[in-house]
């Protein structure tokens, strides 16, 4: 069976998904659609799909699937029409803003036995993935602590800024996610602090560019967090995880690995420059995944329920940092 996917934005993360869906060979874009006509055009272009609207996608009888890849108030709304329409559905984090309207949301996913993941994809990054293998493995023992560093090269424009939910609800929500991946466990207080380091008018606009987590969970594990808006020196993205008889460890990527050695040292390529390149292989086994739920029936994975648990988590840690306490769930 091959699933037909129409696309539902074609902006950065739209056509990372639309390439991801291309060259899986269970899947064909059938179509794309988007508010600003020349997006929708090029990436139609690109790859030899139809360009149509938001409502002839869910009323369309040759696609099977969709993948929102809109501005994140339009994410609830778009699920439950789409669920409710028959189509299987994968949803770019987060599913809304206000975990309530989650709640609402998956349950008419559940009322209408609707297919939906959350796109966490570094669950499916080959590195991390051989990260959680070794400890399901009992290569270190019983996980105790886990730390998480994850820097973006540059902060986004300020429009970009004010549609976000902030950095927790943004940038760190992969990082909640992957934390508990990680720990096997659910988070039972989230202790956080925030800075405004790399831009004045992040500040300015009620958010953050520096923030750093601990989460513990209820038999006293504990995850670090470290995020940053700014990273001179590419796009660093890094995860360790202690254990009992261990440790693990997945270091940075880069496009090329190799390190030269000469009279001036030590050298190694750079870093991937951003998470379009960083994360190309977890995008195609995520919506292989995906894919793989539509036509075997496998169990999704991420979720509704861990979008709504890592919303959780993030608002959460807003209110540790804004209020200077520990968070308790």
């Amino acid at each position: 069976m091959t699933v037909r996917f129409g696309v539902l934005g074609a902006g950065r993360i739209g056509k990372v998904h639309a390439k991801a869906v291309a060259s899986n060979p269970q899947a064909k874009l059938v179509a794309v659609a988007d508010a600003f006509e020349k997006a929708a055009n090029d990436l139609a272009e690109a790859y030899g799909c139809d360009v149509r609207t938001i409502e002839q996608i869910e009323e369309a009888a040759d696609i099977d699937a969709v993948v929102i890849c809109t501005p994140t108030d339009t994410h609830a709304d778009l699920i439950e029409r789409f669920v409710l329409a028959g189509k299987a559905v994968f949803c770019e984090k987060p599913i809304d803003l206000d975990a309530k309207r989650v709640e609402k949301c998956l349950a008419v996913v559940e009322k209408a036995r609707g297919t939906l993941m959350v796109g966490f994809n570094r669950r499916f990054d080959p590195h991390f993935a051989a990260v959680r293998k070794a400890i399901d493995d009992g290569a270190i023992g019983k996980v105790e602590q886990v730390v998480i560093t994850s820097r973006d090269p540059g902060a986004p424009p300020a429009e970009y800024i004010t549609r976000s939910g902030g950095i927790f609800r943004d940038m760190t929500i992969h990082d909640f996610d992957m934390a508990r991946f990680l720990l096997g466990a659910e988070p039972v207080a989230v202790t956080a602090t925030a800075s405004v380091l790399v831009d004045k008018k992040i500040g300015e606009l009620g958010d953050f560019d520096s923030v750093s987590v601990i989460l513990e969970t209820a038999t006293g594990q504990q995850c670090v967090i470290t995020n940053s808006r700014r990273a001179t020196y590419g796009y660093d993205q890094r995860i360790e995880v202690h254990g009992s008889d261990g440790m693990v460890a997945a270091e940075n990527q880069r496009a090329v690995s190799i390190e030269v050695a000469n009279g001036k040292g030590y050298t190694r390529p750079p870093l991937h420059d951003f998470f379009m390149t960083r994360y190309t292989e977890a995008y195609a086994a995520e919506i292989a995944a995906f894919v793989a739920s539509v036509t075997k029936g496998a169990r999704i994975s991420p979720d509704g329920k861990d979008g709504l648990m890592a919303l959780k988590l993030a608002d959460a840690a807003l209110k540790s940092a804004k209020d200077g306490k520990t968070v308790r769930l």
